[in-house]
């Protein structure tokens, strides 16, 4: 896994009047968006931010240089199996808005019935929440990001952005355990399941 990736709305208070109706995206607000890839230990690996807040996650990722690299056949070297198949591109976990590319994975919504659906969609959404938690680090480290902005100009507001996430992987290299798990394993214990048949069911 590459890291999670998704989208955050920085509302934008002073926005200029004739912006005003593309920046109003679905909290009714003029906002600014910011896309990143966050790995396990939120450290943020890309960042694109300056679309309007009436685009959406689609929108955000197709402006974005995030796969262009991948669209040239650039990638990060990545070789792993999985039930004896080899793959050699990464991938990011991605919530529900997102297209069926072999580089998303995303959960399975309302997983009934067989529990290997049911732990997939339990820990893929445990991981997706790196980046929700990154996010409100981010938002928790600098105040200027928590808040509304109170800048004219676009370039400003992206220097501003940019400086706080260098600064925020600064923080997270310098408190980086390097000898630590990438994930703690632990090892649920089986569930015990009764079957019970009724023929008028």
């Amino acid at each position: 896994m590459l890291g999670s990736l998704d989208c955050m709305h920085w509302k934008w208070k002073i926005c200029p009047t004739a912006w005003t109706g593309q920046h109003a995206g679905h909290s009714g607000s003029p906002t600014i968006i910011l896309e990143v890839v966050v790995d396990y230990d939120l450290w943020i690996w890309h960042a694109y931010f300056g679309l309007p807040g009436t685009n959406d996650d689609i929108n955000v990722l197709e402006a974005s240089h995030l796969f262009v690299n991948l669209t040239q056949g650039i990638a990060p070297p990545a070789h792993y199996v999985i039930e004896g198949k080899e793959y050699n591109m990464g991938y990011y976990l991605a919530d529900g808005i997102y297209l069926k590319w072999s580089t998303f994975v995303k959960t399975i919504h309302d997983p009934r019935g067989q529990k290997k659906k049911k732990l997939f969609a339990m820990k893929q959404e445990g991981c997706r929440k790196h980046v929700e938690c990154a996010f409100g680090v981010l938002q928790s480290q600098f105040a200027i990001v928590a808040g509304p902005m109170r800048f004219w100009q676009k370039h400003v507001l992206h220097d501003i952005m940019t400086a706080c996430i260098i600064i925020h992987n600064m923080i997270i290299e310098d408190e980086r355990d390097v000898d630590a798990a990438i994930m703690d394993h632990i090892k649920a214990p089986t569930p015990e399941v009764k079957m019970v048949v009724d023929e008028n069911t």
